[in-house]
Protein backbone atom coordinates (compact mmCIF):
# COMPACT_ATOMS: atom_id res chain seq x y z
CA UNK A 1 0.00 0.00 0.00
CA UNK A 2 1.48 3.41 -1.34
CA UNK A 3 -0.63 5.98 0.20
CA UNK A 4 0.10 6.68 3.64
CA UNK A 5 -2.16 5.32 6.66
CA UNK A 6 -3.86 8.19 8.77
CA UNK A 7 -3.26 8.12 12.64
CA UNK A 8 -6.59 6.76 13.44
CA UNK A 9 -5.63 3.55 11.43
CA UNK A 10 -2.15 3.49 12.65
CA UNK A 11 -3.54 3.78 16.13
CA UNK A 12 -5.33 0.56 15.65
CA UNK A 13 -2.50 -1.88 13.64
CA UNK A 14 0.85 -0.40 14.50
CA UNK A 15 2.85 -2.05 16.26
CA UNK A 16 1.22 -5.74 16.10
CA UNK A 17 3.56 -8.76 16.15
CA UNK A 18 1.38 -10.46 13.55
CA UNK A 19 2.39 -13.15 10.84
CA UNK A 20 2.44 -12.33 7.23
CA UNK A 21 0.29 -14.48 4.83
CA UNK A 22 2.46 -17.93 4.29
CA UNK A 23 4.77 -17.12 7.23
CA UNK A 24 3.21 -20.56 8.73
CA UNK A 25 3.48 -19.43 12.44
CA UNK A 26 1.56 -21.79 14.91
CA UNK A 27 1.00 -23.93 12.13
CA UNK A 28 -2.25 -22.08 10.72
CA UNK A 29 -3.02 -19.32 13.18
CA UNK A 30 -1.23 -16.26 14.92
CA UNK A 31 -2.29 -13.50 17.05
CA UNK A 32 -4.70 -10.93 15.66
CA UNK A 33 -3.17 -9.02 19.47
CA UNK A 34 0.64 -9.41 20.76
CA UNK A 35 0.71 -11.77 23.18
CA UNK A 36 1.99 -10.72 27.21
CA UNK A 37 5.19 -12.07 26.75
CA UNK A 38 6.43 -12.27 30.62
CA UNK A 39 9.48 -13.37 30.66
CA UNK A 40 12.80 -12.27 32.29
CA UNK A 41 15.03 -13.84 29.45
CA UNK A 42 15.16 -15.01 25.69
CA UNK A 43 16.84 -18.27 24.43
CA UNK A 44 17.91 -18.47 20.91
CA UNK A 45 18.35 -21.21 18.50
CA UNK A 46 22.33 -21.16 19.31
CA UNK A 47 24.94 -19.11 21.08
CA UNK A 48 26.23 -17.60 18.30
CA UNK A 49 23.02 -15.68 17.46
CA UNK A 50 22.67 -14.98 21.55
CA UNK A 51 26.21 -13.19 20.84
CA UNK A 52 25.25 -11.27 17.71
CA UNK A 53 21.95 -10.11 19.63
CA UNK A 54 24.07 -9.16 22.74
CA UNK A 55 26.47 -7.26 20.82
CA UNK A 56 23.70 -5.24 18.68
CA UNK A 57 24.36 -6.47 15.46
CA UNK A 58 21.32 -8.61 15.46
CA UNK A 59 17.85 -7.45 16.09
CA UNK A 60 16.37 -9.78 18.94
CA UNK A 61 15.47 -9.69 22.82
CA UNK A 62 17.32 -11.23 25.17
CA UNK A 63 17.25 -10.01 28.81
CA UNK A 64 13.89 -7.86 30.03
CA UNK A 65 15.35 -5.07 31.11
CA UNK A 66 16.77 -4.52 27.36
CA UNK A 67 14.08 -4.87 25.50
CA UNK A 68 10.85 -7.35 25.08
CA UNK A 69 8.48 -7.98 22.38
CA UNK A 70 5.52 -6.71 24.41
CA UNK A 71 6.78 -3.58 25.17
CA UNK A 72 8.45 -3.40 21.57
CA UNK A 73 4.71 -3.50 19.92
CA UNK A 74 3.69 -0.60 22.28
CA UNK A 75 6.61 1.45 21.55
CA UNK A 76 6.25 0.80 17.70
CA UNK A 77 2.82 2.23 17.88
CA UNK A 78 3.48 5.18 19.43
CA UNK A 79 6.28 5.71 17.41
CA UNK A 80 4.02 5.45 14.43
CA UNK A 81 1.99 8.03 15.77
CA UNK A 82 4.81 10.79 16.25
CA UNK A 83 5.72 10.96 12.84
CA UNK A 84 3.34 12.73 9.77
CA UNK A 85 2.89 9.15 7.95
CA UNK A 86 3.94 6.27 10.30
CA UNK A 87 7.79 5.78 9.08
CA UNK A 88 8.77 5.76 12.14
CA UNK A 89 12.33 4.36 12.14
CA UNK A 90 13.31 4.77 8.71
CA UNK A 91 13.07 7.96 6.94
CA UNK A 92 12.43 9.93 10.16
CA UNK A 93 14.83 7.74 12.81
CA UNK A 94 12.01 8.12 15.28
CA UNK A 95 11.84 6.19 17.80
CA UNK A 96 10.05 5.78 21.16
CA UNK A 97 10.93 4.62 24.69
CA UNK A 98 8.47 3.85 27.25
CA UNK A 99 9.22 3.59 30.90
CA UNK A 100 7.65 2.60 34.16
CA UNK A 101 5.99 6.27 34.59
CA UNK A 102 6.27 9.41 33.28
CA UNK A 103 8.68 10.74 35.66
CA UNK A 104 11.11 8.13 34.67
CA UNK A 105 10.74 9.01 31.54
CA UNK A 106 11.02 12.63 32.05
CA UNK A 107 13.91 11.77 34.07
CA UNK A 108 15.45 10.01 30.51
CA UNK A 109 14.70 12.75 28.68
CA UNK A 110 16.68 15.05 30.42
CA UNK A 111 19.72 12.92 30.88
CA UNK A 112 19.90 12.51 27.20
CA UNK A 113 20.00 16.02 26.48
CA UNK A 114 23.48 16.19 28.64
CA UNK A 115 22.43 18.01 31.40
CA UNK A 116 25.96 17.92 32.60
CA UNK A 117 28.05 19.85 35.51
CA UNK A 118 28.11 23.21 34.92
CA UNK A 119 24.76 23.05 32.30
CA UNK A 120 22.07 25.13 32.07
CA UNK A 121 18.46 24.32 31.51
CA UNK A 122 15.31 27.10 30.94
CA UNK A 123 12.12 25.64 32.16
CA UNK A 124 8.77 27.09 31.57
CA UNK A 125 7.48 28.21 35.25
CA UNK A 126 4.45 26.86 33.74
CA UNK A 127 6.09 23.14 34.17
CA UNK A 128 4.85 20.38 36.26
CA UNK A 129 5.86 20.25 39.84
CA UNK A 130 7.28 17.13 39.84
CA UNK A 131 9.28 17.99 36.83
CA UNK A 132 10.44 21.38 38.18
CA UNK A 133 11.61 20.08 41.24
CA UNK A 134 13.37 17.00 39.72
CA UNK A 135 15.73 19.44 37.59
CA UNK A 136 15.84 21.56 40.47
CA UNK A 137 16.90 18.98 43.41
CA UNK A 138 18.28 15.95 41.43
CA UNK A 139 20.21 17.65 38.17
CA UNK A 140 20.88 20.62 40.90
CA UNK A 141 22.57 18.60 42.79
CA UNK A 142 24.92 17.32 40.33
CA UNK A 143 26.05 21.05 38.52
CA UNK A 144 22.90 21.73 36.68
CA UNK A 145 21.44 25.17 37.20
CA UNK A 146 17.59 25.63 36.31
CA UNK A 147 15.84 29.06 35.56
CA UNK A 148 12.75 29.80 34.67
CA UNK A 149 10.68 31.72 32.09
CA UNK A 150 7.27 32.64 31.34
CA UNK A 151 7.30 29.88 28.31
CA UNK A 152 4.35 32.16 26.27
CA UNK A 153 6.31 35.31 26.41
CA UNK A 154 8.04 34.36 23.21
CA UNK A 155 10.68 37.57 24.00
CA UNK A 156 11.53 36.79 27.51
CA UNK A 157 12.51 33.44 26.28
CA UNK A 158 14.46 34.35 23.44
CA UNK A 159 16.24 36.89 25.75
CA UNK A 160 16.45 34.30 28.11
CA UNK A 161 18.79 31.65 25.72
CA UNK A 162 20.53 34.05 24.49
CA UNK A 163 21.76 35.09 27.52
CA UNK A 164 22.04 31.77 29.16
CA UNK A 165 23.06 29.92 26.33
CA UNK A 166 21.04 26.61 27.95
CA UNK A 167 21.50 23.12 27.23
CA UNK A 168 17.92 22.36 26.86
CA UNK A 169 14.33 24.36 26.84
CA UNK A 170 11.74 22.70 28.59
CA UNK A 171 8.03 22.99 28.09
CA UNK A 172 4.53 21.66 27.71
CA UNK A 173 2.67 21.60 25.17
CA UNK A 174 -0.58 22.64 26.83
CA UNK A 175 0.41 23.35 30.52
CA UNK A 176 -1.55 22.36 33.93
CA UNK A 177 -3.90 24.13 35.48
CA UNK A 178 -4.91 26.52 33.08
CA UNK A 179 -4.10 25.29 29.85
CA UNK A 180 -1.82 27.85 28.26
CA UNK A 181 -0.53 26.57 24.86
CA UNK A 182 3.15 26.74 23.90
CA UNK A 183 4.27 28.33 20.18
CA UNK A 184 6.70 25.09 19.63
CA UNK A 185 7.26 25.78 16.09
CA UNK A 186 8.72 29.47 17.49
CA UNK A 187 9.88 28.24 20.59
CA UNK A 188 12.26 25.64 18.02
CA UNK A 189 13.51 28.33 15.61
CA UNK A 190 14.57 30.24 18.88
CA UNK A 191 16.30 27.02 20.51
CA UNK A 192 17.73 25.97 17.07
CA UNK A 193 19.43 29.11 16.24
CA UNK A 194 20.94 28.98 20.12
CA UNK A 195 21.78 24.91 19.87
CA UNK A 196 19.60 24.04 22.83
CA UNK A 197 17.81 21.01 22.79
CA UNK A 198 13.70 21.48 23.18
CA UNK A 199 12.46 18.89 25.66
CA UNK A 200 8.39 18.93 25.10
CA UNK A 201 6.15 17.21 27.17
CA UNK A 202 3.18 16.52 25.49
CA UNK A 203 1.02 14.55 27.93
CA UNK A 204 -1.88 16.79 27.30
CA UNK A 205 -1.71 17.06 23.65
CA UNK A 206 -0.97 13.53 22.71
CA UNK A 207 -0.15 12.65 18.92
CA UNK A 208 -3.59 13.39 18.10
CA UNK A 209 -3.46 17.27 18.72
CA UNK A 210 0.17 17.72 18.43
CA UNK A 211 3.51 16.40 16.93
CA UNK A 212 5.77 18.20 18.88
CA UNK A 213 8.96 16.65 16.26
CA UNK A 214 7.25 17.60 13.36
CA UNK A 215 7.02 21.30 14.41
CA UNK A 216 11.08 21.27 15.41
CA UNK A 217 11.09 19.64 18.87
CA UNK A 218 14.06 17.31 19.52
CA UNK A 219 12.74 14.97 22.40
CA UNK A 220 8.80 14.56 23.20
CA UNK A 221 7.77 12.94 26.54
CA UNK A 222 4.41 11.93 27.83
CA UNK A 223 3.01 10.53 30.77
CA UNK A 224 1.02 7.44 29.41
CA UNK A 225 -0.56 7.22 32.49
CA UNK A 226 -2.81 9.52 31.24
CA UNK A 227 -4.60 9.87 27.75
CA UNK A 228 -2.39 7.33 25.92
CA UNK A 229 -4.04 4.22 27.68
CA UNK A 230 -6.91 6.33 28.87
CA UNK A 231 -8.38 3.98 31.56
CA UNK A 232 -6.83 4.86 34.92
CA UNK A 233 -5.21 1.43 35.53
CA UNK A 234 -1.60 2.03 34.64
CA UNK A 235 1.26 4.14 35.17
CA UNK A 236 3.98 4.49 32.19
CA UNK A 237 6.14 7.13 30.54
CA UNK A 238 7.11 7.27 26.65
CA UNK A 239 10.45 9.12 25.34
CA UNK A 240 10.16 9.87 21.41
CA UNK A 241 13.06 11.08 19.84
CA UNK A 242 15.28 10.55 16.98
CA UNK A 243 19.04 10.73 16.59
CA UNK A 244 21.19 11.73 18.73
CA UNK A 245 19.29 11.73 21.09
CA UNK A 246 17.58 7.92 20.70
CA UNK A 247 20.83 5.98 21.37
CA UNK A 248 21.60 8.06 24.90
CA UNK A 249 17.38 7.19 25.68
CA UNK A 250 18.27 3.94 25.32
CA UNK A 251 21.15 3.43 26.67
CA UNK A 252 20.12 5.28 29.52
CA UNK A 253 17.18 2.72 30.38
CA UNK A 254 19.71 -0.06 30.00
CA UNK A 255 21.27 0.97 32.49
CA UNK A 256 19.24 2.59 34.72
CA UNK A 257 16.09 -0.01 34.53
CA UNK A 258 13.27 2.34 34.12
CA UNK A 259 11.74 -0.07 31.26
CA UNK A 260 8.11 -0.47 31.21
CA UNK A 261 6.95 -3.94 31.98
CA UNK A 262 5.29 -6.60 29.17
CA UNK A 263 1.55 -6.33 31.26
CA UNK A 264 1.61 -2.65 31.50
CA UNK A 265 3.05 -2.62 28.15
CA UNK A 266 -0.11 -4.27 26.86
CA UNK A 267 -2.75 -2.35 28.51
CA UNK A 268 -0.99 0.77 26.96
CA UNK A 269 -0.82 -0.32 23.63
CA UNK A 270 -4.68 -1.57 23.82
CA UNK A 271 -5.61 1.65 24.93
CA UNK A 272 -3.90 3.53 22.48
CA UNK A 273 -5.63 1.52 19.55
CA UNK A 274 -8.74 3.71 21.32
CA UNK A 275 -7.00 7.11 21.40
CA UNK A 276 -8.65 8.76 18.69
CA UNK A 277 -11.69 8.19 19.28
CA UNK A 278 -11.56 9.36 23.05
CA UNK A 279 -9.61 12.33 22.31
CA UNK A 280 -12.10 13.58 19.42
CA UNK A 281 -14.69 13.28 22.12
CA UNK A 282 -13.39 14.39 24.79
CA UNK A 283 -12.04 17.95 22.80
CA UNK A 284 -15.76 18.08 21.85
CA UNK A 285 -17.39 17.63 25.74
CA UNK A 286 -14.73 20.18 26.84
CA UNK A 287 -15.46 22.62 24.88
CA UNK A 288 -19.44 22.28 25.34
CA UNK A 289 -18.97 22.18 29.06
CA UNK A 290 -16.61 25.35 29.06
CA UNK A 291 -19.20 27.29 26.97
CA UNK A 292 -21.37 25.87 29.39
CA UNK A 293 -19.61 27.40 32.42
CA UNK A 294 -19.15 30.64 30.81
CA UNK A 295 -22.80 31.97 32.24
CA UNK A 296 -22.68 30.75 35.29
CA UNK A 297 -22.93 33.76 37.49
CA UNK A 298 -20.88 31.47 40.42
CA UNK A 299 -18.02 31.11 37.85
CA UNK A 300 -15.09 33.70 37.65
CA UNK A 301 -13.35 32.67 34.72
CA UNK A 302 -13.20 29.44 32.56
CA UNK A 303 -10.09 28.53 31.03
CA UNK A 304 -10.35 26.28 28.08
CA UNK A 305 -8.33 27.63 24.70
CA UNK A 306 -11.41 26.97 22.60
CA UNK A 307 -12.96 30.33 24.29
CA UNK A 308 -11.99 33.70 22.76
CA UNK A 309 -10.75 35.06 25.43
CA UNK A 310 -7.93 32.41 26.35
CA UNK A 311 -4.66 34.25 25.81
CA UNK A 312 -3.27 31.80 23.53
CA UNK A 313 -6.64 30.87 21.74
CA UNK A 314 -4.76 31.82 18.15
CA UNK A 315 -2.03 30.15 19.22
CA UNK A 316 -4.03 27.06 19.93
CA UNK A 317 -5.65 27.44 16.32
CA UNK A 318 -2.08 27.15 14.70
CA UNK A 319 -0.60 24.48 16.64
CA UNK A 320 -3.61 22.08 17.71
CA UNK A 321 -5.30 20.06 15.79
CA UNK A 322 -8.00 20.38 18.37
CA UNK A 323 -8.43 22.37 21.66
CA UNK A 324 -8.15 19.55 24.08
CA UNK A 325 -9.98 17.68 27.28
CA UNK A 326 -9.19 19.74 30.02
CA UNK A 327 -11.23 22.76 31.60
CA UNK A 328 -10.08 24.64 34.54
CA UNK A 329 -12.31 27.57 35.83
CA UNK A 330 -12.30 29.78 39.33
CA UNK A 331 -15.45 30.26 41.11
CA UNK A 332 -16.68 33.35 42.38
CA UNK A 333 -16.25 32.53 45.71
CA UNK A 334 -13.39 33.07 47.20
CA UNK A 335 -11.11 30.64 49.09
CA UNK A 336 -10.29 26.74 49.64
CA UNK A 337 -13.11 25.97 51.43
CA UNK A 338 -15.71 26.65 48.83
CA UNK A 339 -13.46 24.77 45.84
CA UNK A 340 -13.82 21.77 48.66
CA UNK A 341 -17.57 22.25 48.85
CA UNK A 342 -17.77 22.26 45.44
CA UNK A 343 -15.86 19.10 44.75
CA UNK A 344 -17.41 17.44 47.74
CA UNK A 345 -20.68 18.07 46.16
CA UNK A 346 -20.25 16.34 43.22
CA UNK A 347 -21.88 13.11 42.57
CA UNK A 348 -21.14 12.04 39.11
CA UNK A 349 -17.19 13.31 38.08
CA UNK A 350 -14.81 11.32 39.94
CA UNK A 351 -12.16 12.96 42.23
CA UNK A 352 -9.04 12.15 41.77
CA UNK A 353 -5.43 13.82 41.50
CA UNK A 354 -5.22 12.70 37.35
CA UNK A 355 -6.25 13.15 33.69
CA UNK A 356 -7.00 11.59 30.51
CA UNK A 357 -9.30 8.68 31.69
CA UNK A 358 -12.54 8.05 29.94
CA UNK A 359 -14.31 9.41 33.05
CA UNK A 360 -14.30 12.80 33.98
CA UNK A 361 -11.96 13.55 36.83
CA UNK A 362 -12.31 16.64 39.27
CA UNK A 363 -9.49 18.18 41.49
CA UNK A 364 -7.91 21.25 43.27
CA UNK A 365 -4.47 22.25 41.73
CA UNK A 366 -3.52 24.17 44.73
CA UNK A 367 -3.71 21.08 46.76
CA UNK A 368 -2.18 18.76 43.80
CA UNK A 369 -0.25 19.01 41.21
CA UNK A 370 1.04 22.93 42.75
CA UNK A 371 0.91 21.38 46.30
CA UNK A 372 4.81 22.00 46.85
CA UNK A 373 5.05 25.28 45.54
CA UNK A 374 4.33 28.35 48.04
CA UNK A 375 1.23 30.39 48.03
CA UNK A 376 3.41 33.36 46.71
CA UNK A 377 4.72 31.08 43.45
CA UNK A 378 0.95 29.57 43.01
CA UNK A 379 -0.52 33.00 43.34
CA UNK A 380 2.00 34.35 40.33
CA UNK A 381 1.39 31.42 38.49
CA UNK A 382 -2.69 32.13 38.78
CA UNK A 383 -3.54 28.91 40.65
CA UNK A 384 -5.27 30.38 43.30
CA UNK A 385 -7.56 28.63 45.87
CA UNK A 386 -10.64 28.86 43.96
CA UNK A 387 -9.78 27.20 41.24
CA UNK A 388 -10.73 23.85 39.81
CA UNK A 389 -9.48 21.50 37.10
CA UNK A 390 -11.49 18.91 35.21
CA UNK A 391 -10.15 16.57 33.05
CA UNK A 392 -13.48 15.90 30.98
CA UNK A 393 -14.40 12.13 29.84
CA UNK A 394 -15.93 10.30 27.52
CA UNK A 395 -19.30 10.51 28.77
CA UNK A 396 -22.62 12.23 27.67
CA UNK A 397 -21.57 16.51 27.94
CA UNK A 398 -25.13 16.74 29.41
CA UNK A 399 -24.83 14.43 32.02
CA UNK A 400 -21.16 16.11 33.38
CA UNK A 401 -22.58 19.83 32.68
CA UNK A 402 -25.61 18.60 34.94
CA UNK A 403 -23.35 16.87 37.90
CA UNK A 404 -21.13 20.45 37.69
CA UNK A 405 -24.25 22.39 37.94
CA UNK A 406 -25.29 21.12 40.99
CA UNK A 407 -22.57 21.25 42.61
CA UNK A 408 -22.34 24.80 41.55
CA UNK A 409 -25.85 25.36 43.04
CA UNK A 410 -24.66 24.21 46.61
CA UNK A 411 -22.75 27.27 47.00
Amino acid sequence: MDQPRRLETRAVHSGERRAKRGDGQNGSFCPISTPIYASTTFSHPNIETTDRVLGGEEEGYSYARYGNPTVGAFEEALASLETPDGDAGTRTGVRAFAFASGMAATHAALAAAELTNGATVLAAEQLYGSTATLLVQVFGANGVETRFVDAYDLGAVEKKVAQLEPRAVVVESISNPLLRVADVPRLSEITRDAGAALIVDNTFGTPCLQRPLDLGADIVVHSATKYLSGHGDLIAGVVACGPPYDAAVEQLRKLVGGVLGPFEAWLAHRGLKTLPLRIERQCENARRIANRLVSNPKIARVNHPSLEDHPDHETALRVLSDTGGLVSFELKEEGREAAFEFLNALELCVKAPSLGDVYTLAIHPATSSHRELSPARRARLGVGENLVRLSVGIEHPEDVAADIEQALGRL
